[in-house]
């Protein structure tokens, strides 16, 4: 019998289910990224809907063996739609103590968990803070537990292979990949191939990954240790071409589309910082798209580089993280004063200061609000998942061009890493540009004589003849451009730049309730909250529970019938990974009681989480 024939006999035994979802965890050197990302292309081959959860340590370098050197990567799986990677796990794979001990806590009862026992040792159980051997004290008997010594089969497997130890045990991750493959029915071509690729340079590393990978799935299917294995079968897809991608990607296709589309190079200036750097790195793949990217010597000289560039005629974009937001706050007010399009990305993490770089928080809202010297208000937009990441960038990209301001596009650390499928738009799916560019051969210039619609005032390319003019900080003279004084044109001046950005609220579409129009409870949230909120009021609708729910893209202007949507609910409550941003703001603007159900944990909401609140709300 052929592999392949086995492995059709093996899936056809397979017990079929809706839905997996499936953690691992270890120190960064175990390979648990890389794993995790094979298991994420090998389900999207497979054709299932998939969201994933990476966990990096905060800590560049944590102690390995220890809490705070964790890492972890969670995937859900299914044959239905799914916007979230799960609450709790369905199996744990711990590579050490330490990573048992993080996540041995939200896994199901009687859930799947293999660990490796070889690193079971005392040094290990120290460090990770047990007191005994939790393989062997009973404190893991309500899980199926498989303490399998994946260290020393994995040596002995690559053993005559010439691979020092060090070496064979960099491979384990692909042996227990295989048991996984063999457990979910997982196809194989594609990571095989990646191996291939990956190591084509290493020979030696090349044959060792391949035969850890393919020992480990045979280890399982000739041991018959587990009692069942899984099929997820596809998910039914819309027709369209589709490929897995993560949030910094599906921005940065974003913003090469708005190039294209609009017309402009695109210029992108960043200085390295958790978790927006990739923005960076994959915008310099795009050369031959015209775009130009600056690794610039800090954050100030980031934004002030972008805003040279829209001076000059660019899409001009940066991007950072909430650190990196007080640093260029100064330059986005002199964008706001001169009025040039550039978008600001905040990939947001978790604060204040350093705070936990690698975790999600949306704790920068009132900062990209109001954190500015003066009245300076800024059009705001959040991505709510991870391939809308691509069409809010699109949006900013045509916000700025159009009414000739700086825009603020907020995502977290959660969207920029998680993974999802995502169907490739047409060209025609693009929305038109238009921008404020002034054509050669005009004979009078007017620096900000403005479009009556818009308010957005004329933007000339320097070095054409007839256009020179002056900009800085100081205030303009309405029209001229000149630098004002006035008290009353300083005044004037203001309101119009307010009036700008509000001006963005008339071409918003209606604001979409999703329920019932009025009711006893609404939920409103914004960015990356959407999938937990959707698992939960999905939970609740099946119940029997009405429950309507509103989801925010734009923060700033409102949508104009927002006011009266919230006026029409009883209850409204807002989830926030903040302390109550959105919610003080609602409170503020509209005078409704709004509910605050908050979370500041460096973790996104767990659906669970959110529908337990609404419990609550319901019942009180």
């Amino acid at each position: 019998m052929t592999t392949q024939t086995a492995r059709a006999a093996e899936k056809a035994k397979a017990e079929t289910i809706d839905r997996v979802v499936v953690r691992l965890a270890g120190d960064s050197g175990d390979g648990i990224q890389l794993s995790g990302n094979q298991l994420t292309t090998s389900s999207a081959i497979a054709g299932n809907d998939l969201s994933t959860l990476p966990d990096f340590p905060a800590e560049i370098r944590a102690p390995a063996g220890t809490l705070p050197g964790v890492s972890g990567f969670q995937i859900s799986f299914s044959s239905y739609d799914i916007h979230t990677p799960g609450d709790q796990p369905d199996a744990l794979v711990a590579f050490n103590p330490a990573a048992l001990k993080v996540n041995i806590g939200e896994l199901k009862p009687g859930g799947l968990l293999i660990v490796n026992s070889d690193a079971f040792q005392a040094k290990n159980l120290q460090k990770a803070g047990y007191a005994r051997n939790p393989l062997e004290d009973g404190s893991l008997d309500g899980f199926r537990t498989l303490a399998l010594p994946i260290t020393d089969l994995n040596r002995k497997t690559l053993a005559g292979t010439g691979l020092g130890t060090r070496e064979m045990d960099r491979c384990k991750n692909f042996f227990t990949l295989g048991i996984l493959y063999h457990v979910y029915q997982r196809p194989d071509d594609a990571t095989l191939r990646w191996i291939e690729k990956k190591f084509s340079k290493d020979p030696a590393l090349k044959s060792a990954n391949l035969t850890s990978f393919k020992a480990g799935r045979a280890y399982a299917e000739a041991t018959e240790m587990f009692q069942s294995t899984y099929v997820v079968e596809p998910a039914p897809f819309p027709p369209g071409l589709y490929r897995n991608i993560m949030g910094n990607s599906a921005l940065c296709l974003g913003l090469v589309a708005a190039s294209v589309k609009s017309g402009r190079p695109l210029f992108y200036a960043g200085y390295p910082i958790t978790p927006a750097s990739p923005i960076l790195h994959e915008l310099a793949r795009y050369r031959e798209h015209g775009i130009l990217t600056l690794q610039a010597e800090d954050e100030i000289a980031a934004v002030s580089a972008a805003l040279g560039a829209a001076f000059g005629g660019a899409l001009a974009v940066t991007g950072t993280s909430g650190p990196g937001i007080a640093l260029k706050t100064e330059a986005m007010g002199l964008g706001l004063m001169v009025e040039l399009p550039m978008v600001v990305i905040n990939v947001q993490r978790g604060g204040p200061s350093t705070g936990l770089p690698t975790k999600p928080e949306q704790a920068d809202l009132l900062q990209c609000l109001f954190g500015r010297h003066g009245e300076s208000p800024l059009p705001i937009l959040a991505a709510s998942s991870t391939g809308d990441c691509f069409d809010v960038a699109v949006e900013a990209c045509r916000i700025a061009l159009k009414y000739m301001v700086p825009v603020i596009l907020l995502t977290d650390g959660y969207l920029a890493n998680a993974s999802e499928p995502w169907k490739v738009p047409s060209a025609d799916q693009i929305p038109e540009f238009e921008s404020r560019l002034m054509p050669p051969g005009r004979e009078k210039y007017l620096p900000y004589e403005r479009d009556p619609r818009t308010l957005a005032r004329a933007w000339a390319v320097p070095g054409m003849a007839g256009y020179e003019h002056r900009i800085g900080g100081l205030e303009k003279e309405d029209v001229t451009g000149n630098v004002s004084y006035d008290p009353e044109n300083h005044e004037r001046m203001v309101r119009l730049r307010a009036e700008k950005v509000e001006r963005i609220a008339d071409e918003l579409p209606p604001t979409v309730v999703d329920g019932d129009p009025a009711g006893e409870l609404l939920i409103v949230g914004w960015g990356s909250t959407r999938g937990a909120i959707m698992g939960a009021v999905r939970r609740k609708r099946a119940e029997g529970k009405k429950v309507s729910w509103v989801h925010l893209r734009c923060l700033n202007p409102l949508p104009r019938d927002l006011g009266d949507i919230l006026r029409r609910f009883r209850k409204v409550v807002v989830p926030e990974l903040n302390s109550g941003q959105l919610a003080l703001l609602l409170r503020a603007k509209y005078l409704v009681d709004v509910i605050t159900h908050s979370k500041v944990q460096g973790r996104p909401f767990k659906a669970i989480e959110i529908a337990e609140k609404l419990d609550e709300l319901l019942e009180a």
